[in-house]
């Protein structure tokens, strides 16, 4: 199974989820693109994360100076993204991929994150809530649903909101993996505690 975490925007806990779900299913992670942080990125905070030994946390296919849009990153390190250069890691185990913010992200002038989604792939979509996340939760589903991309599910980050919850998943019909609360502080422990929790759930996404 290959797992691709998207967001409805930057910041909305996509790097928490993929530990969690990581941490859960004992899977592989690999983040393609990686722009700034680069001596704390993802994949750094994904290994100080998780107390599993035995995920395997592969390399970027990129890895950006400049904390910025990836078209921009690479273009202030003097190079193009291209999409032919980025390979899959092999691996028997599962596999979560991280995407970077949300799926209209530009990688080059003509792809962007969306385009690094395989068929293969079921997409599960942080959503937090925020003014205007209701819309950026719906156009992102209805955007993966009209490019005929499978969709595992949603994970709601931060404080519970009810009314934006129930909104979401009525008119989506897309299934609810969890909530992660907003936490003061996440550890190991933290993530552990939110693999158990969710991990009937994604085991049932097989």
């Amino acid at each position: 199974m290959k797992l691709f975490v998207t967001g409805i925007s930057t910041d909305v806990g996509k790097t928490i989820a993929s530990a969690i779900i990581t941490e859960a299913l004992e899977a592989d992670y690999w983040k393609p693109i990686q722009a700034g942080d680069l001596d704390n990125s993802d994949s750094h905070k994904i290994k100080s994360y998780i107390s599993n030994d035995k995920t395997k946390i592969h390399e970027n296919s990129y890895q950006l100076n400049t904390p910025a849009s990836p078209h921009l990153a690479a273009k202030l390190d003097g190079i193009n993204i291209d999409l032919k250069k980025i390979k899959e890691p092999e691996t028997t185990e599962t596999l979560v991929i991280e995407g970077a913010g949300g799926l209209f992200v530009p990688l080059n002038d003509t792809d962007c994150v969306v385009d690094l989604i395989q068929k293969e792939y079921k997409v599960i979509v942080v959503s937090r809530h925020y003014l205007g996340s209701i819309n950026h939760t719906l156009l992102t589903i209805e955007a993966l649903q009209n490019r005929k991309i499978d969709i595992a599910g949603i994970i709601f980050s931060g404080d519970e909101n009810q009314s934006s919850e129930e909104i979401i998943l009525k008119k989506t019909n897309i299934k609810m993996i969890g909530r992660i609360e907003n936490e003061p502080y996440f550890d190991q422990n933290v993530i552990q505690y939110y693999a158990d929790l969710f991990r009937d759930n994604l085991l049932n996404l097989k």
